[in-house]
């Protein structure tokens, strides 16, 4: 059995959002480790015939969305500021997340993509704002940007798409526990008492 719990997320998900600003307090209370796993939702909602995300698609549910997750920043204590454009293109980001994935620094990495997406309102899909974060956890964002075209790095975001749909995944957030698969903000308590032995 792993060792920790996987956390898979997509940036441009708002409980993605609430859940990369909590997830390591919560399972490091339990004593867990997480394992960051960035992806795409888009090849998954476009198997499913929607072009965007299903918050757009349903109004009153879009509606609801939001004031939700008002309430839950309020709740965590998070920074909110809903973003002008919904959902933003995320795949610089992602892409930058997988090589952090690999090299050990993804948690500050993407919380700092998440906050400027939804605490700032800032554009993700920006080289600009993708350079910025890298700089801000101490990494070259220049030469990070140029390392995602490398043919060894190119495919990561493709290969972690795939594992996610192998795995069942069909939003975000989701978590494996055990091998057990836990969708959504809310889920994240019961992926922490399963790993345990305690959701039995």
């Amino acid at each position: 059995m792993p060792d920790y719990i996987e956390f898979w997320f997509e940036f441009a998900s708002t409980y993605s959002y609430l859940s990369a600003m909590r997830v390591e307090t919560v399972a490091g209370g339990a004593g867990i480790d997480v394992a960051w796993q960035p992806f795409l939702l888009g090849p998954i909602f476009r198997k499913q015939g929607w072009d965007t995300s299903p918050f757009n698609l349903y109004p009153i549910k879009g509606e609801y969305m939001w004031r939700d997750v008002e309430r839950h920043c309020e709740r965590y204590g998070i920074p909110f500021k809903k973003p002008a454009v919904f959902p933003r293109n995320s795949i610089l980001a992602a892409r930058v997340a997988c090589i952090a994935m690999r090299e050990g620094w993804c948690p500050e990495f993407s919380r700092g993509v998440f906050g400027a997406n939804f605490a700032e309102d800032r554009d993700i899909s920006s080289p600009e704002v993708i350079t910025e974060i890298l700089n801000s956890v101490k990494k070259d964002g220049l030469e990070y940007l140029s390392r995602i075209k490398f043919p060894e790095f190119e495919g990561l975001l493709r290969e972690q798409t795939a594992k996610a749909m192998n795995l069942g995944i069909f939003g975000a957030p989701s978590f494996i526990a055990r091998g057990e698969l836990f969708w959504g903000n809310d889920r994240l308590e019961d992926a922490i008492q399963w790993y345990s032995g305690k959701g039995d």
